[in-house]
């Protein structure tokens, strides 16, 4: 039975993955198989999570529907939200508000990453304690798959709060350590830099935060995409210390590039065999 202080996530699942070159959230990651939403599903539900909305758009979303419906628990309280049109995350986020209670605080995952168990464990609990803003980061060599050049939102911390985030783009690692190629300062990145890899907490007040954003951008243009990172890069800046940093010392992989399902599969094994994570999502 879902309690009432059980928090609820939003799982950012209306990408249309042109990298990966298909249904990236249907990827099968697990040991027997389950795609990266099974496992993010399961990981959510054994944090503490009471409901999960899957934000989807029209031309994949069935085919997602029809997985969910077919592969996860009964029991387990998901619903679906339709993003009509592709305007970036914070488009995605409002697309699912009439899907999350009146002032409960909530959650915000990408369907193609898997964060942890740990990861989802601490947002989890800061809602449900805390109920206050909050993101959190992973130390950039544990989120990072594969060599190919990726974008990673690297974050300035002080305190244990977010200062400042700034999208850097062509991330990648080599033998000589961690780099991003898109003529910034530094280039040279250091492991335990701390990165945001889209998975979030945000207070009910966020709610008009982002309806405002949305209606600035497109009000300039019709196609305007909003993304998460930059709106809360401009709270930042207004507002010091609105958002608290949790530190995962957990692995995030996820699937970027069709090159990147093999590496995956491989380290969630890896999991398995460590006891990290159970051997089938859901503990079926």
């Amino acid at each position: 039975m879902v309690g009432v202080n059980d928090p609820t996530l939003l799982i950012l699942a209306a990408g249309r993955a042109r990298r990966y070159g298909g249904v990236k959230q249907l990827a099968p990651i697990g040991v027997n198989g389950e795609a990266v939403i099974d496992l993010i599903g399961s990981d959510a539900y054994a944090a503490g999570f009471g409901h999960i909305v899957i934000i989807i758009n029209p031309d994949t979303g069935p085919l997602i529907q029809e997985h969910i419906r077919t592969h996860w628990p009964s029991d387990k309280r998901v619903s679906f939200a339709f993003q009509q049109r592709p305007l970036g995350t914070v488009h995605a986020v409002l697309s699912a508000k009439d899907n999350v209670e009146a002032n409960q605080p909530f959650g915000v995952a990408n369907a193609d990453d898997l964060y942890g168990r740990d990861a989802m464990l601490a947002l989890g609990n800061h809602l449900r304690n805390e109920g206050t803003n909050c993101l959190v980061g992973f130390r950039l060599d544990r989120a990072l798959v594969g060599d190919q050049p990726v974008t990673r939102g690297v974050c300035k911390v002080r305190d244990g709060l977010l200062v400042s985030i700034a999208e850097r783009r062509k991330v990648q690692s080599s033998s000589s350590g961690f780099f991003s190629d898109d003529g910034l300062l530094p280039r040279v990145l250091e492991p335990d830099t701390r990165v945001s890899m889209n998975l979030w907490g945000f207070a009910p007040g966020m709610w008009s935060v982002f309806d405002n954003a949305m209606n600035e951008a497109t009000g300039a243009s019709e196609d305007a995409e909003v993304l998460l990172p930059e709106v809360v890069a401009e709270q930042l800046r207004e507002h010091h210390g609105i958002f608290r940093v949790l530190e995962a010392n957990s692995r995030c992989i996820g699937v970027t590039h069709a090159d990147d399902l093999a590496i995956v599969q491989k380290d969630v094994a890896a999991q398995v065999e460590r006891g990290d994570r159970p051997a089938a999502a859901f503990g079926n």
